[in-house]
């Protein structure tokens, strides 16, 4: 079997692959730029935990009503255009919020508007680049084009939220502007891409086919209990919408430690991805997940109670430690088992879980902050998650017990 260090020359001389490799770092990192932004700005003009939890949710929304067509559609269409496309909305979107930053008609339903036009872009653009990949590098490399594909994740949701602070603090508009210009940019490298394996044939357009990557999932137990654990886990644990609240009011800190606040879990994500590289997971892989969201849970009650900064940024590193190992489980046996004529659609059904995990997880904690408090509602949330993965223990026991990955679907 050839190492890392061998495999790696034949990808960098892949121009299709450093191309999509760029363009998937400059389009996160615009992504988890404006998060920062719209995060800061918002809590700056209402100070208001339940406006917060409502970006979360105008990102979410769109994904809830589209997701279905999205995976129709990367199925069905040039990737690259789509992609591409979704792009350059998203940095027209970006100057208008630069606009209005600048001319001071800014306000929560601008960013509100913003948010839900992002997250539709996002509901296309997610699924389409995941399918995009196995069809500009060679079938040989795509493990390893894969493996590095989510490390350009991983660091871009580390530099992001750092680089969203530094540029907020030359003002939002500024930062918008940036992000506009890099968004620009990734479409137009997604636009250079040369397609080196074809699509495969694509089957009729009905109403069966539209909703079968929901079908597929829910025939295979493993999966669906691999995506809901994920999912609710994340949906109950997550307290990325209240950490600008942590930043000024709990930790005292400015926009640079929101910033570093934001990346710590990226990174803890990306030291535990290095590790899983060297020492892959070959055995009870699923206790090994249930395990892993246990810890995110107890990492969550240890951020939701401290109030000295280097304690909330471990805990947050140790809570994209364990998540890592959760999102490496789930997609190595999505990956594995989907036919590649399927892969537009089960990856929208696996966005959108993901997205539930995320933007509406961003909803529920503004909501239960504004209901019960900020700490108690953080706090509150890391003990759900725990009781959860106790609970889908029993409720998905093959999962629970899986020793091994499956082999690759043909």
């Amino acid at each position: 079997m050839s190492s890392l260090v061998e495999d790696e020359p034949s990808l960098i001389r892949q121009t299709g692959f450093v191309l999509f490799w760029s363009a998937r770092v400059l389009s996160t990192s615009c992504f988890q730029i404006v998060a920062v932004v719209i995060g800061w700005q918002m809590y700056a003009l209402t100070s208001s935990t339940f406006n917060l939890g409502l970006v979360g949710l105008c990102q979410f929304l769109p994904m809830l009503l589209l997701t279905i067509l999205a995976g129709h559609v990367a199925d069905r269409f040039d990737r690259r255009v789509i992609v591409r496309t979704c792009q350059f909305v998203e940095g027209l979107t970006a100057l208008g919020l630069a606009l209005a930053s600048w001319y001071g008609v800014i306000s929560p339903h601008v960013i509100f508007a913003a948010a839900a036009l992002i997250g539709a872009c996002r509901t296309f653009e997610a699924p389409t680049t995941a399918a995009l990949l196995p069809m500009v590098v060679s079938p040989a490399i795509l493990p390893k084009a894969l493996a590095l594909s989510a490390s350009a994740i991983q660091t871009a949701t580390i530099i992001g939220p750092a680089l969203g602070g530094v540029l907020y603090i030359a003002g939002a508009g500024h930062a918008y502007l940036f992000v506009a210009v890099f968004y620009l940019i990734a479409g137009t490298l997604i636009s250079l891409l040369q397609i080196v394996v074809p699509p495969a044939k694509r089957e009729p357009a009905t109403l069966r086919s539209l909703f079968s990557g929901f079908g597929f999932i829910k025939s295979r137990p493993i999966i669906l209990g691999a995506i809901s654990l994920d999912m609710v886990a994340v949906l109950l644990g997550g307290a990325t919408a209240l950490l600008p609240v942590y930043a000024r009011d709990i930790l005292h800190t400015n926009s640079l430690g929101l910033g570093a606040l934001r990346a710590s879990p990226a990174i803890g994500a990306l030291l535990m991805s290095l590790v899983l590289t060297r020492w892959p997971m070959k055995s009870r892989v699923g206790h090994k997940m249930f395990g892993a969201v246990m810890v995110f849970g107890a990492g969550t009650v240890i951020f939701g109670l401290s109030t000295w900064f280097p304690l909330s940024m471990a805990a947050l590193i140790i809570m994209g430690s364990a998540d890592v190992v959760s999102v490496v489980v789930r997609s190595t046996l999505v990956q594995l088992g989907t036919p590649d004529a399927m892969r537009g659609r089960v990856s929208a059904v696996n966005s959108m879980f993901i997205g539930t995990s995320n933007q509406l997880g961003e909803f529920e904690s503004g909501m239960t902050a504004s209901l019960f408090g900020t700490v108690p509602a953080v706090v509150l949330g890391g003990v759900g998650t725990i009781l959860v993965a106790l609970a889908w223990s029993q409720l998905f026991k093959p999962l629970r017990d899986a020793d091994r990955f499956p082999e690759r679907s043909a």
